[in-house]
């Protein structure tokens, strides 16, 4: 088995595991055995695949990004889940997870959003399956992603503000536990990303790996051969960046960069940067880099990015940083929207600011000619239009 998938006490190494107050004991140990009969079992493949296909509109794209390529030296392909319906990778997720739920005969759905992609997605899911739709997100997304609201109550949904905490993901993730808390029986909670209690993280990259399913026979058709040289993902909790590698964790031809959000930067009380700056913790049920202070109290976390300013990382993320595996990058803010605005105006598309971080990433490598990048595109940036046009490097 590899040592960077989750092994079946579910820990990434030292990280991971399932940390939770005992009145969701039941909850999660009733997912634990319940999930993967379900989700490897021919029927779920089945409807699931299904629904990516003609719903979600997969596969999506794996672009060839000719003008960036020029400018960086390389040959980079950018794999466009900003094409997928919602807008983002998030729906591969939701799509799975309400599937589950339903097999598992839950009635009602409870999530966290941060930038309102995860939120939008599982609104979506729960309106196709009729379900009843919970989203708690906090009081300053709420704010600075109004649009993602509307489209989350047109759809049906509850979305709740959270003002406790800074008000942004970490304080709405611990609002929907506390909710899935007093609804123990026929609540599910939907975890956005690759965090939360086992089976959480191994049950998200599972929904996600079919990024990087779709990008190995991509890849074969358009290079002759099914890996790249690098693989490079925006993170934050982590889920578009597990399904990226999902498949190539234990490839070490792949070279796996990942762009944390650094905020005002690294060194600075305003930042996301979680493994530059994280120490071992327990954060929303899962133990994993966090960052706190030295009596163990949760720092709040600041980006620009509404989706990446999560104090904590996915459990196998953390473990392939400490192992050695990926590369962790930490882009500030004003370089994630320099970026945005490049892939903008040099291929005609418009980057969620999350997505931004990563294409920034590219000025901090050095390539061959022949080096194969394959960027992945998690989101569109119509929600952070806003954002970008205060941006004073915009022209």
């Amino acid at each position: 088995m590899s040592k960077f998938q989750v092994d079946n006490n579910g820990f990434y190494g030292e990280f991971g595991g399932a940390y939770v107050p005992e009145i969701l004991y039941k909850c999660v140990h009733d997912l634990q055995d319940a999930y993967l009969p379900i989700v490897e079992s021919d029927e779920f493949k089945a409807e699931y695949h299904a629904l990516l296909r003609d719903y979600v509109g997969r596969p999506s794209p794996l672009y060839h990004a000719s003008r960036m390529s020029r400018k960086y030296g390389c040959r980079i392909y950018l794999k466009r889940e900003d094409l997928n319906h919602t807008g983002a990778h998030k729906i591969n997720n939701t799509i799975g997870q309400i599937l589950l739920a339903r097999r598992m005969g839950k009635s009602r759905i409870t999530c966290e959003t941060g930038a309102g992609q995860h939120g939008v997605a599982t609104a979506t899911v729960c309106a196709l399956m009729g379900m009843k739709c919970e989203v708690f997100m906090g009081a300053t997304d709420v704010e600075r992603q109004h649009t993602n609201v509307e489209r989350m109550r047109m759809l049906g949904a509850e979305v709740h503000a959270v003002h406790t905490g800074n008000m942004t993901l970490s304080d709405a993730c611990s609002a929907a536990i506390r909710d899935w808390c007093c609804h123990p029986q026929d609540t599910y909670y939907l975890v956005g990303s690759t965090m939360g209690p086992h089976p959480y993280p191994d049950l998200v990259a599972r929904m996600q790996s079919v990024i990087s399913e779709e990008i190995k026979w991509q890849l074969q058709e358009k290079e002759g051969r099914d890996y790249p040289d690098y693989l490079i993902a925006c993170i934050g909790g982590g889920s578009n960046a597990a399904g990226t590698i999902y498949h190539y964790v234990d490839d070490e031809r792949v070279g796996i960069v990942l762009a944390e959000a650094g905020g005002e930067g690294v060194d600075t009380s305003h930042t996301a940067a979680t493994m530059h700056r994280g120490t071992t913790g327990v954060l929303h049920g899962s133990k994993m880099l966090v960052m706190q202070t030295e009596d163990g109290q949760i720092e709040e976390a600041f980006s620009v990015s509404a989706g990446l300013d999560y104090p904590g990382v996915g459990p196998m993320h953390c473990n392939m940083f400490v192992e050695g595996r990926s590369r962790v990058l930490a882009v500030n803010d004003d370089e994630a929207l320099a970026a945005g605005y490049e892939l903008t105006r040099m291929e005609g598309i418009i980057p969620a600011i999350e997505s931004a971080h990563a294409v920034a990433a590219l000025a901090k490598l050095s390539f061959k000619p022949d080096d194969v990048v394959v960027l992945t595109v998690s989101g569109r940036g119509d929600k952070d239009i806003e954002t970008y046009l205060r941006f004073p490097g915009k022209e």
